[in-house]
């Protein structure tokens, strides 16, 4: 008896391991294209949103728009004596104000322990200073009669000093207050910035061309206090016709506030401190 016998490869019961095979192999894929589809989408929604969770567990979403999409809300600029101004509120906190000195008080504290500022003119000298300077000439001190000379009222420097010793220099000063703060501050240095010097040296120098090649013998910070001081006697001097205080004026009462030393021919006798008349 004759018939055809049909002979196929992958048949029988091997057809249905390969089967499950194939569809094991079709669903890992699946699960890894659905997970890549997870972290995707997971990564899109960072893009556009994020979820900060806060203590109260309560979620706030902050959309985050286009580079080009900004909007002006205020103008901030810097100033070296009082630094950022114009800062929203918000942001002030976040900036601590500037300690005028690392002692609860600007006297009295030697000039590297308090927080410099440079001048105008490039001196680089304790920033309290240069705002006592700032207002003085904003309001016209350089003008006033006697500036320097005329001594103000105590009770009024207790106040002032107080408000100074926080960085902050009150409106509406008097300027012959203000003025003898200036040279209180001097006067009440640890060392006087001209204390470098011997009062031998000094009185060898007879013309002008020798004190300056003298005071070059003072270091960084005392020639920089020394320079500003000087800046500032000349620019009341400029005001003469209105102040009365011509050169010789101005550093008769100026130069005893920059020096703690003794002459030597009086300190048995108790005299006062050596006092430095440079007028030029």
């Amino acid at each position: 008896m004759a018939g055809l016998v049909m002979v196929t490869r992958g048949g029988g019961c091997g057809n249905g391991k390969n089967s499950s095979k194939a569809a094991a192999a079709e669903m890992q894929n699946q699960q890894q294209l659905s997970l890549v589809d997870f972290i995707l989408a997971a990564l899109r929604k960072s893009m556009v949103s994020c979820r900060v969770d806060r203590q109260e567990d309560v979620v706030s979403t902050v959309e985050i728009g286009w580079p080009t999409n900004v909007q002006h809300l205020t103008h901030v600029t810097f100033d070296r004596f009082h630094g950022f101004l114009g800062l929203p509120l918000e942001f002030q906190v976040e900036i601590p104000c500037r300690v005028p000195s690392a002692s609860v008080s600007v006297f009295g504290v030697s000039a590297e322990s308090m927080q410099c500022s440079y001048d105008t003119r490039g001196n680089s000298v304790p920033t309290i200073l240069l705002l006592m300077q700032e207002r003085l000439y904003s309001q016209n001190g350089l003008k006033a009669e006697g500036i320097f000379r005329i001594n103000p009222e105590n009770s009024q420097e207790e106040h002032v000093r107080d408000q100074l010793n926080r960085g902050i220099v009150p409106e509406d000063i008097d300027v012959h207050c203000l003025a003898g703060l200036i040279k209180a501050w001097f006067r009440e240095l640890p060392s006087g910035v001209l204390d470098g010097l011997s009062p031998e040296q000094v009185l060898q120098c007879n013309t002008e061309e020798e004190f300056v090649e003298l005071v070059k013998q003072l270091k960084p910070t005392e020639t920089a206090l020394l320079n500003w001081a000087i800046d500032l006697m000349a620019d009341v001097v400029e005001q003469e016709e209105s102040n009365k205080m011509n050169a010789r004026n101005i550093a008769m009462v100026f130069a005893p506030n920059m020096t703690q030393m003794s002459d030597p021919d009086a300190v048995h006798s108790g005299d006062g401190p050596v006092v430095y008349v440079i007028c030029g």
